[in-house]
């Protein structure tokens, strides 16, 4: 097995560094970041300057941190009482100025992430038990309420604000200024305030190599379910009917039929028991 070659650590001397943190090599820490002990950075990333890294938090590989973030902040939750939560951040992410993440809550798994590949633009806000995905883009000012869940390959344009409990669907497209209530549905564009959808997010599915059929029947599912609004069965048979029952149709079926059994169009939050 080839062996990687060495990357040298370079920690500024007007850093405050808790020598019990774990750096790996190839890590630069710039002019007055701050970094806790209970912190693991992962070999290459960078803290240009002024990063604050709080509580337990682990990071992976070749991240860049941009001045101003705050990542692993206590959760702004009245009900958090000091438990030992956390923030798992992936590899290869793009963190900007004024990023703010905080760590998890006791209401659910004590955990916050960010997957890999991600771009978070300057002053957006992920919240206290949100799950962000592979490949998520977060534009400039957009707020992640607590317990939001963000697949993959999703795309949130700038100054959004959304609900707690939201799941946003992969492959989706959230349009600027909307206030996103319910779910977004995967490969959908949506905007408004409430954000709706409005139709398929054919570019990134271009983008992503998806073969024409699967987008032409999603293209016919959009219709289906939020023009002609035949209802979750009828559209179901319809697509069946017409050879249109593609994978990603499945996907986004089972998807609005787990919304529908939420409740306030968010499956997350399930109906209560009668």
């Amino acid at each position: 097995m080839e062996e990687r070659p060495t990357m040298a650590t370079e920690i500024s001397d007007q850093a405050a560094v808790d020598p019990r943190a774990r750096i790996a090599e190839g890590v630069r820490i710039g002019a007055f970041c701050v970094v806790g002990p209970d912190v693991t950075i992962g070999r290459g990333t960078i803290l240009t300057s002024n990063v604050v890294i709080l509580g337990r938090v682990t990071m992976g590989e070749f991240n860049k941190v941009y001045p101003g973030a705050v990542i692993g902040g206590e959760p702004q939750d009245l009900g958090y009482s000091g438990a030992d939560t956390q923030v798992v951040i992936g590899d290869h992410n793009v963190i900007r100025e004024a990023v703010t993440i905080n760590r998890g809550s006791e209401k659910e798994e004590g955990l916050t992430t960010v997957g890999s590949h991600c771009f978070l633009m300057a002053c957006s806000h992920v919240a206290h038990d949100c799950r962000v995905s592979d490949n998520v883009v977060i534009a400039n000012s957009t707020l992640l309420a607590g317990h939001t869940r963000v697949q993959h390959h999703a795309t949130l344009s700038g100054n959004i604000g959304v609900h707690q409990f939201t799941t946003i669907g992969s492959y989706s497209f959230v349009g600027g200024l909307s206030r996103v209530l319910h779910d977004v549905p995967p490969y959908m564009l949506v905007e408004g305030a409430p954000a709706r959808p409005r139709c398929v997010n054919v570019v990134a599915l271009q983008r992503n190599d998806f073969p024409p059929e699967y987008i032409k029947g999603l293209t016919e599912a959009h219709r289906l379910l939020f023009r002609a609004k035949v209802g979750l069965d009828h559209a179901r048979e319809i697509l069946r009917n017409r050879g249109k029952l593609v994978p990603p149709v499945n996907h986004l079926l089972n998807f609005t039929q787990e919304q529908q059994e939420g409740r306030h169009g968010r499956a997350r939050e399930r109906r209560m028991a009668a």
